[in-house]
């Protein structure tokens, strides 16, 4: 959201598609600077008042997240926008060995040089995935969990199964934003991920459970 309260602010148009934030060059400057940069080392400066060790991390950083420029389907151009292709968990092992708590900002590269803005979630299931099976996965966001009614804290949908997901996404439920995040989940548990959960950060206990059943 600050990166399009930044587009605003600047005159640059912001686009979605699916959830999914269409990134001309333009906004993938912004975001480059507001996430790579401003959110990054606000979040790294706070766990360090905290006794946390942490260091800023985008996907380019020791090279360890590797992302293909999304080609155009359906006559749909998402511009420098990144799906992950290679992630290297030994990387952030070393770096958790070593005493250290990575904040990763959603910035990966390509194989041309090329930055690209990359979905959060999926940076975030991506992550998890390459330090599997000993991992849990805990998706923060404003809401409790994922609801039936947005507008409605006590809707919330307690468990979401491959099953269940699919006449949520067909009943128009689930939708917009969500659907990417809930995808990431499900993805990250077929790939060996113990857990994961859609919650608030105030209630990491909480909120959604995405199970493959």
């Amino acid at each position: 959201r600050l990166a399009t309260t930044m587009a605003d602010r600047l005159g640059v148009e912001t686009q979605m598609i699916d959830g999914r934030r269409v990134t001309d060059k333009e906004t993938l400057d912004i975001v480059t600077m507001v996430y790579g940069g401003l959110v990054n080392k606000q979040v790294v400066a706070q766990l360090q008042t905290m006794g946390v060790n942490a260091i800023g991390l985008t996907g380019v950083d020791g090279g360890w997240m590797k992302s293909v420029k999304r080609p155009i389907k359906h006559g749909i151009d998402y511009g420098y926008v990144g799906d992950v292709i290679e992630v290297n968990g030994a990387y952030l092992r070393t770096l958790l060995d070593n005493g250290l708590t990575p904040v990763i900002a959603p910035i990966t590269y390509s194989v041309e040089g090329l930055l690209l803005n990359t979905n959060a979630d999926t940076v975030a299931s991506q992550t998890a995935i390459s330090l599997a099976p000993d991992v849990q996965l805990t998706f923060c966001f404003e809401k409790t969990g994922v609801l039936s009614n947005p507008d409605d804290e006590s809707s919330l949908i307690a468990r979401i199964t491959t099953e269940s997901y699919t006449q949520l996404k067909a009943e128009g439920i689930v939708s917009g934003g969500m659907i990417p995040k809930i995808d990431n989940a499900f993805a990250a548990i077929e790939h060996g991920v113990q857990s994961v959960r859609i919650t608030h950060a105030s209630n990491l206990q909480g909120g959604t459970i995405i199970e493959e059943i």
